[in-house]
């Protein structure tokens, strides 16, 4: 694609290209909103918060300690954490200290993380005490030298020790664990005087964050993002957002909503950070899956800004505590992580009536690539046009640029796409092209108005007969039945037809039967679409993130 036929479609204000430029690093951003947002409530807590100057002076205390650790610039340090104010107090040390940030999934198990850290060369890791048995059975292999231990309460006060004696005694979510030599977080905070803290110089070209990829095509790869790579994508997410985050009244807050986990990418960039550069509130939430405990949490607050995934969108959107939140300040709900399902978008926007904008990228652009006008008002079933300053086209397994109307692989080029795979030459050389595009392993189409929808990956694709089903097109139909809360879609081995498709479904209405999903398919779906094997399940399997584990299905036969 030549020229971009994308900018028509861009809502009025929103730049063509964005200044990459305009900070030399995430700290230069950063340090400029501790100075200009000092007094504002930077993080929500359980009640507690959390302003820009404490994030300021914690992160600088944390940064010296690291220092004085004989950590030097360019050394990894790893933060296995849910959403807590721990989090970016760690983020913020670790980048203004010159090092880099390795997030790691909490819920890995030993043999995952263990990989994470020989992978990454983690020399020391910022981690909560609830994982301290997952590191204790692999820390020996690997490594870490330096272990912070933090607790759920550190950043609450007297009120901590109530949390933590909750999280330990009553609800027993710490379990045993052995970490010698580890240092408890407050007590680094203390050990690190502000005074011992020594700023080195930060190119935009040094790493700021090894990103690692989920795994589904085999090992689990470090993304390599540049401090460059994540300030791009806060100032593309800005840009799009501003139409309708720039109508929020004088003298409000901007306020997102952090329900997604921050070591995931998208929470990374378009909470964190954006938030940050904005001067915005995050709304911390440690375990989204506690729909129940979620829902009271948002009914303090009036927020403007909802990043999630579809299985969060749905699940709020049919519990029954929903209207118990004030959805009317809502300005952009941003699906990503997955397809958005156009039953849970119509549901969203009858309930909230704010519609939910599909965006896409990956951990290797930082993630952002492409969205939805934040104005637009009904559910298109694409992931919307390339974010300014980013190129999109659509290959053939040859390279070559596919005809328009023809599927391929989306390819991505903009100042947002990672430096290449974490010591990995071969796997790096294998996405990239010689014209600088990451090649997704999305397979997708593209429309005259440059409007891109994801017709699936390509290893998720079913072939019955010879002909090719997507299931995203099966999830997306059987979703706006009736009694249907969730569902998806897999191939498995029929001798007739070489694959078959296997339907697994979450009820909503318990009246549900097979035989109406049967008949529904048949209504909507050519004969070679239609499921085989319709699976009834309690929930579906997916990652701590919310994507749907199809590999899981697959395998459950």
């Amino acid at each position: 694609m030549t020229d971009r036929p994308w900018l028509s479609s861009y809502p009025a204000g929103v730049p063509a290209d964005i200044d990459a430029t305009a900070y030399g690093s995430l700290v230069a951003l950063m340090e400029e909103s501790f100075g200009r947002f000092a007094d504002r409530v930077a993080y929500s807590f359980m009640g507690k918060d959390v302003t820009y100057a404490k994030v300021d002076r914690d992160s600088r205390k944390l940064a010296a300690y690291l220092q004085g650790l004989g950590l030097t610039k360019g050394d990894r340090v790893a933060i296995m954490m849910p959403n807590c104010p721990q989090y970016p107090i760690a983020v913020a040390a670790i980048l203004r200290a010159g090092l880099v940030v390795v997030n790691v999934n909490p819920l890995y198990t030993p043999r995952e993380l263990e990989h994470q850290l020989k992978d990454s060369g983690a020399k020391a890791i910022i981690i909560i005490e609830n994982f301290g048995a997952t590191l204790q059975k692999c820390i020996e292999a690997t490594p870490v030298k330096h272990v912070v231990l933090a607790a759920m309460g550190d950043c609450l006060g007297l009120k901590g020790l109530l949390v933590n004696f909750v999280v330990r005694d009553v609800k027993k979510l710490v379990p045993h664990y052995q970490l010698p030599g580890a240092v408890r977080f407050n007590d680094a905070l203390s050990k690190g005087a502000p005074g011992k803290f020594i700023a080195p110089t930060i190119s935009p070209d040094d790493v700021a964050v090894l990103q690692y990829t989920g795994g589904t095509t085999g090992v689990s790869k470090g993304a390599v993002l540049l401090h460059r790579n994540v300030v791009a994508n806060v100032l593309q997410s800005e840009a799009w957002n501003a139409p309708v985050m720039d109508k929020i009244p004088a003298g409000e807050q901007p306020t997102s909503v952090c329900a997604l986990p921050l070591y995931h990418i998208f929470a990374f960039t378009v909470n964190m950070m954006l938030c940050m550069r904005t001067g915005g509130k995050s709304i911390l939430i440690p375990n989204p899956r506690d729909l129940a405990a979620t829902l009271k949490e948002l009914s303090r607050h009036t927020f403007h800004s909802f990043p999630a995934v579809n299985t969060l969108f749905a699940g709020l959107a049919n519990h029954p505590d929903f209207d118990t939140v004030n959805w009317k300040n809502l300005k952009v709900s941003v699906g990503g992580g997955t397809a958005v399902q156009s039953g849970v978008a119509k549901l969203w926007l009858t309930k909230t009536g704010c519609p939910i904008c599909e965006g896409y990228g990956l951990s290797e652009t930082s993630p952002s690539a492409s969205c939805n006008p934040v104005t637009s008002k009904e559910y298109t079933g694409t992931i919307g046009v390339p974010l300014p300053g980013t190129w999109m086209k659509l290959l053939d397994d040859q390279g070559n640029e596919v005809p328009l109307g023809q599927a391929g692989e989306i390819a991505i080029k903009g100042p947002q796409v990672m430096a290449g795979y974490w010591q990995r030459p071969d796997e790096t050389a294998r996405v990239m092209t010689a014209d600088g595009y990451f090649k997704s392993g999305d397979i997708g189409v593209v429309d005259e108005r440059g409007y891109f929808k994801i017709v699936d990956r390509k290893k998720d694709m079913i072939i019955v007969s010879g002909f090719n089903v997507y299931p995203n097109e099966i999830e997306d139909v059987v979703s706006q039945m009736e009694g249907v809360a969730e569902c998806a879609a897999v191939g498995v081995p029929d001798q007739k037809t070489g694959e078959g498709i296997k339907l697994v479904v979450v009820k909503k209405s318990e009246s549900l039967t097979e035989q109406q999903i049967r008949d529904y398919c048949r209504a909507n779906l050519t004969g070679y679409k239609q499921p085989r094997i319709i699976e009834f399940r309690a929930e579906l399997p997916k990652t701590p993130v919310g994507k749907v584990l199809r590999r899981e299905l697959r395998d459950a036969r």
